[in-house]
């Protein structure tokens, strides 16, 4: 059961989400503040109390412009603390997407929050509370969890690395493919190349960037060579080639 710390200074907003964030089954308590300086110290409570006490909180749903210190400035100084609330921000402005992205927020819901929205915040939330507490039973070597923001429909999404098969170069930009979606994002490849590499991505050709678990088949013909990733098929070149084989063969573990 999730322990959560809503913080927004309209008051209206704020007791219209402990609302909806309590009548989630997943949400064991919901507290509200109205301040930065409210959150803080009921955050700096729960880190004194420790992980196993009641006072502590898993998840802060933040507003983002708030009078004094912003939601943005809250995130980034707990970032420093040695086990920091996951972050959930709530706003109705859509310009702070990338900050949320670089200070490894959970999700970034746009208001007016919908309530199917938030509860799909809220599983995201669930999903790496339970990793974390996987990993505090059984200690698996540290990894960071990354993700970045994307357009959907006038919404911006929180889309998890590990859920993109692939990148796919488009002048300055970069077209994100998962399973099933692909994701427009302003960011050149080559930035995600140098960002992703601890993720297992390797570029196989100048226009594409690919997640070697993704891969279904590595594909040889007529001295080219290709792989298939789902239902895409894609060329490698001979820049790349030998880097990718290496890669491939390599004994899992190694």
């Amino acid at each position: 059961m999730l322990r959560v710390l809503a913080v927004d200074d309209e008051e209206p907003a704020l007791a219209e989400l402990l609302y909806l964030l309590r009548a989630d089954p997943r949400i064991g308590s919901a507290e509200g503040a109205t301040d930065a300086n409210q959150a803080l110290r009921r955050i700096g409570r729960a880190l004194e109390a420790g992980p196993d006490s009641a006072d502590t909180v898993d998840v802060l749903f933040l507003d983002i412009q708030m009078a004094g210190l912003t939601g943005l400035d809250v995130a980034r100084l707990i970032a420093g603390f040695a086990s920091p609330p996951l972050i959930v921000f709530v706003t109705a402005h859509e310009d702070f997407a990338v900050q949320a992205f670089d200070l490894k927020a959970v999700d970034y819901v746009l208001k007016p929050v919908r309530t199917e929205r938030l509860a799909e915040a809220v599983r995201r939330v669930a999903e790496q509370v339970d990793a974390r507490e996987t990993r505090a039973v059984r200690p698996v070597p540290a990894t960071t969890v990354e993700s970045i923001p994307v357009e959907l429909g006038g919404v911006t999404r929180i889309v998890a690395v590990s859920d993109i098969a692939y990148a796919e170069a488009q002048g300055d930009y970069a077209r994100l493919h998962t399973g099933e979606e692909s994701h427009l994002v302003r960011v050149p490849l080559a930035t995600l190349e140098e960002r992703w590499q601890q993720h297992g991505f390797v570029r196989i050709h100048r226009r594409h960037l690919v997640a070697l678990h993704r891969i279904d088949e590595l594909r040889l013909d007529a001295g080219s060579m290709s792989v298939r990733i789902g239902d895409a098929e894609l060329a490698v070149s001979r820049r790349h080639a030998p880097r990718l084989r290496e890669l491939l063969m390599r004994p899992s573990g190694t």
